[in-house]
């Protein structure tokens, strides 16, 4: 049965917003006059979803969601239960108004002819392309709940290593706002108040202090217009780096930079081998399989090495031999392949490249983090020290005019 998202008013004038099953548009309405509510928006799934799809303050699931339906539905497929039935169950068992919205739209989606697949398509926000190829490949398969009880597996871990990022970059985070704020409240209100007592004394004042002077001038005349200038510049460079020949050259050099790129490498080469091995345990073919692990990363330099690489297995190549062409990969995850593909085993050793990539990446963020949080304390004390020397450097003058 078709659902249907609607906006409508109740007898008291209060906005609702929900959704409907109904055998069509006008069902729609008359079920939802029979519940006291005069609708004034409402249209299908499909149509609700491209709606959503370019909007910007929309509800969407929370990684927590995602595992948690993903899961759901992989036990229940797991079990024999056909797949618009499980969603309905997903969706009865759901907490949140929004999941039930969103299994409830994806069934409807089910029951209209279309793949889980392509009804995960319409919700792009909710589902990354990454979600939608493994269930593809799934599907195609016909192993789709295996594929979605891994699927849900991967996306733990994801979760569980970038909020262990995120905590560790929230000190720095927090020591670098601090730090900005103190810096900007002493050049626009102590050093202005402190130097005026030297200018009204028509003072020569030292270097260190005139550029501090300047420099506090700038930030309170012209400080909105250093904000929007910084604004103006990210957005440039997001519109330049959307185009395709400039992110393959920035994404290349990045992969060359010193510490970034070991850790870009190895974020991607964690996507890759996860996603690759969960489509060839799946039953995937593997030229297949590297199409949807090509499309889970992130940077365009690697994702067209695995391009390159599909080209050479198709010829003939070792999957081993395809991806060290370029020798941007990690030797380990070549060597894993290798032996992979010797033993019949790639999709274990896939997963343990995938281990120890993403254990790796953890310590060299720790470590990078642990360095930071000394470093960023070092500026600040060295910006504070310079705005307390180039107030207290007129005063030393005095003392030593009156001796």
């Amino acid at each position: 049965m078709p659902v249907y998202r609607f906006e409508a008013l109740d007898q008291g004038g209060r906005s609702e917003s929900g959704i409907v099953e109904a055998d069509s548009l006008r069902q729609a309405r008359t079920l939802l006059r029979a519940r006291g509510l005069i609708p004034f928006s409402l249209a299908t799934a499909k149509e609700s979803a491209a709606r959503r799809g370019r909007a910007w303050l929309v509800r969407r699931l929370s990684s927590g969601d995602r595992v948690t339906v993903i899961r759901q539905l992989a036990s229940l497929l797991n079990a024999g239960i056909p797949l618009d039935e499980a969603l309905a169950a997903a969706a009865s068992e759901a907490e949140r108004p929004i999941v039930r919205e969103r299994m409830l739209e994806l069934r409807s989606e089910v029951l209209g002819g279309s793949s889980l697949a392509t009804a995960l398509s319409f919700h792009p926000r909710d589902f990354p392309p990454i979600y939608q190829a493994l269930v593809a490949a799934g599907e195609q398969s016909g192993r789709l709940g295996w594929v979605l009880e891994r699927l849900a597996d991967y996306a733990e871990a994801r979760d569980a290593l970038r909020q262990k990022v995120w905590m560790a970059m929230a000190y720095p985070a927090i020591v670098t706002l601090v730090a900005l704020g103190i810096v900007i409240f002493l050049m626009t209100t102590v050093v202005p108040q402190v130097v005026a007592v030297f200018t009204s004394n028509h003072q020569t004042l030292p270097l260190l202090t005139r550029i501090m002077i300047t420099l506090s001038d700038l930030i309170r005349h012209w400080g909105w217009a250093l904000a929007l200038l910084v604004v103006a510049g990210a957005w440039l460079a997001r519109r330049t780096l959307a185009q395709p020949r400039v992110r393959l050259a920035w994404d290349e050099r990045l992969l060359r930079w010193p510490v970034i790129g070991k850790s870009v490498r190895g974020y991607n080469t964690e996507r890759f081998a996860s996603t690759l091995s969960i489509l060839v345990g799946g039953g995937v073919p593997i030229l297949p399989a590297l199409q949807g692990a090509a499309d889970a990363l992130a940077n365009t330099a690697l994702r067209r090495d695995v391009m390159d690489a599909i080209t050479r297995v198709r010829e003939g190549s070792s999957l081993a031999r395809a991806l060290g062409v370029h020798r941007r990969f990690p030797p380990i995850l070549l060597q894993l392949i290798h032996s992979g593909e010797s033993t019949g085993r790639l999709p274990d050793m896939l997963e343990r490249a995938a281990r120890g990539e993403a254990s790796t990446l953890e310590r060299r963020i720790l470590l990078l983090t642990t360095l930071l949080e000394p470093a960023l304390i070092l500026v600040m004390g060295a910006m504070v020290a310079l705005i307390v020397v180039a107030v207290l450097l007129p005063i030393i003058e005095i003392n030593q005019m009156v001796r």
